[in-house]
């Protein structure tokens, strides 16, 4: 494991880093910096356009289609830096990191002057169709149906579990287009509006009365024929690429959160005289090897992808399982440590975190009294089943990187 960076990649940091202290408002990342429902609001849309000025937004994207070029180590450099400042780094996140890449990636020369230019300036929002009520861990299964109806193809399903449907313009959306093929075959990824007749969106109200995820129903909604992306019943490998890009974007980067997260866990311990307990003691010390362990993994992918000796297979196919684990025990280890003021509901009017999907900690619905760390607690719980569930990871781990036998299927 390499954890020496090249003098130009250094350089960059000091780019980036520079751009960040002269755009961050006063007093960005201090103790005790607030910012008003309205600040928050008027912050978001500034910020939006400051990063698309810089060319921060989607910068490691070729430069003929809006991006920097930016190469593996410069990626890394300017990820690193905004995490460091804690710094909200996307205008979209399943545009910029999801959708877009894998236009680039499969999309036709058409595809990617119409949709890529979009998804850097904002004009389109996504969300992303994959999982249905019986198509979750095993998405092949999925039901979700597109015929072809001349120059449209012609969709009718559900999905559920749609992160910010109620706001996208678009979902990227896999459905069965031949359906008398076996069941990874006859998938296709296509690309469709959400603002028309034959679509609704039903928000799922959570436990902390926030609403990001929806069910999604499709009662003969079109979507044009062109709107398939790397080819007709090709849908499956491509959706493959799209999950690796949710899952491979922040192997120096991803420990972060926790590691702030862990800080203010152990700062509400010794605030409260738990941390005098030997117990409490002991499963901050584990918590806190843990997200060191992540950090260390983080370092020996990013030096596997620049070696390209794929050494660290095995790791990728662990890290949601672990992190996700981690993050479940982790809260519950902080509401033990409140007790019974865990329980209480104490955030303020309008208290929000970070929404970040793949990785992220939840927003709160506004007047809905619950604290960040609360909500985070809440949204643990379901971080061990979205993007694959532990079981299945486990069931990936041990058939396809240690060659374990299959589990047995259960007789008829």
């Amino acid at each position: 494991m390499d954890l020496t960076y090249p003098p130009e990649a250094e350089e960059f940091r000091l780019e980036v880093r520079s751009w960040l202290d002269e755009n961050l408002p006063d007093g960005w990342g201090a103790p005790g910096f607030t910012m008003t429902a309205d600040e928050r609001r008027s912050f978001s849309a500034e910020w939006t356009k400051k990063l698309s000025a810089g060319g921060w937004i989607c910068a490691s994207w070729p430069e003929e289609y809006g991006g920097r070029g930016l190469s593996l180590m410069e990626s890394v450099v300017l990820n690193e830096e905004f995490a460091r400042a804690n710094a909200p780094m996307r205008a979209d996140f399943f545009g910029d990191t999801l959708v877009g890449p894998t236009i680039l990636q499969w999309g036709t020369e058409e595809q990617k002057k119409y949709f890529l230019p979009k998804i850097l300036s904002g004009e389109i929002t996504w969300c992303q169709g994959f999982s249905e009520p019986d198509a979750g861990s095993d998405l092949a299964s999925l039901k979700t149906r597109a015929e072809l109806d001349g120059d449209e193809w012609v969709i009718n399903g559900q999905k559920v579990w749609t992160t910010q449907a109620q706001y996208a313009d678009y979902i990227f959306l896999l459905a069965r287009t031949d359906p008398g093929a076996p069941k990874h075959a006859g998938i296709s990824y296509l690309l469709v509006p959400m603002h028309q007749q034959g679509v609704e969106v039903r928000p799922i109200a959570q436990i902390d009365g926030s609403a990001e995820f929806n069910e999604v129903f499709f009662s003969n909604a079109r979507c044009p024929k062109d709107n398939v992306v790397g080819g007709v019943n090709n849908g499956w490998k491509v959706a493959m690429t799209t999950l690796g890009f949710e899952r491979g974007t922040s192997a120096t980067t991803g420990h972060r959160r926790f590691e702030r997260e862990l800080g203010a866990i152990v700062e509400a311990a010794k605030k409260n005289g738990r941390i005098a307990d030997p117990a409490v003691r002991q499963r901050l010390a584990l918590a806190w090897s843990k997200v060191k362990i992540m950090e260390i993994n983080g370092l020996r992918t990013l030096t596997s992808a620049l070696t390209g000796d794929m050494s660290t297979i095995a790791l990728a196919a662990t890290n949601k399982m672990y992190w996700s684990e981690y993050h479940r025990d982790v809260m519950e280890l902080y509401i033990d440590i409140m007790g019974m003021e865990g329980q209480v509901l104490t955030g303020q009017e309008g208290d929000d975190t970070e929404f970040v999907p793949g990785v992220g900690a939840r927003r709160a619905r506004p007047g809905y009294p619950v604290s960040p760390m609360q909500a985070s607690f809440f949204f643990s719980r379901s971080e061990t089943i979205w993007g694959g569930t532990a079981q299945i990871q486990r069931n990936i781990v041990a058939e396809r990187v240690l060659g374990l036998p299959k589990e047995p299927k259960a007789s008829a």
